[in-house]
């Protein structure tokens, strides 16, 4: 655990700055996870769903939303004094995947967003990051009113490698997004040890 608590009496220090990216499939909480743990106003994106763009937007599932997120979203969240995580949302649409390339540069991990209603929505972002070996966590979004399954049963519909950590969390409440975080931080520091601990070359 990279998470403890830190010592008393020492002279305070730069924060390592990581940066994570939150990934999924169009309307599965993304734009709602930033902003419930964001310390400052995030930066949202958002555009008003159109006529014009139903037939290129599914939503099957989530009838209710009007807007869509068209370049990304931006938070920032302190976990510790010494650790401060900047949060980058991606665009959940086909149309706009041109962009995940120049979002993902840098990128210490991300957060794949599930929703077990339309889980084959986030196959393109699992995919996405397995190709290019950035760490990722499965954060099964929970909505009310959806059937609830078990990480190992997420983790058999999506074939994920056994090494890949799969939560249950709540895009929409705080606590539940900072540990799932914590995960995707932790999970890559246990993979690239030396880019979770240290700050970046200048």
């Amino acid at each position: 655990m990279i998470f403890g608590r830190s010592e008393r009496g020492k002279a305070p220090v730069e924060p390592v700055t990581l940066k994570i990216l939150v990934a999924g499939g169009f309307g599965v909480g993304k734009t709602t996870l930033v902003g419930a743990v964001s310390e400052i106003r995030p930066l949202r994106t958002e555009e008003r769903l159109s006529e014009a763009g139903r037939p290129l937007d599914d939503t099957k599932g989530v009838e209710a939303k009007k807007t869509t997120t068209v370049a990304m979203d931006f938070g920032r969240i302190t976990l510790r004094e010494d650790l401060v995580l900047y949060l980058f949302g991606t665009p959940g649409q086909d149309r706009f995947w041109f962009l995940w390339d120049e979002l993902a540069t840098g990128a210490l991990g991300a957060v794949v967003l599930a929703d077990t209603r339309r889980l084959e929505d986030c196959f393109a972002a699992v995919d996405y990051f397995e190709r290019r070996r950035i760490p990722f966590v499965v954060g099964v979004n929970c909505f009310d009113g959806a059937d609830r399954h078990s990480p190992d049963e997420v983790r058999g519909a999506l074939d994920l490698d056994q090494g890949v950590p799969v939560v249950l969390t709540d895009a929409r409440d705080r606590e539940a997004v900072k540990e799932t975080l914590i995960e995707v931080v932790e999970h890559a520091a246990a993979l690239r040890p030396r880019t979770a601990r240290q700050p970046a070359a200048r």
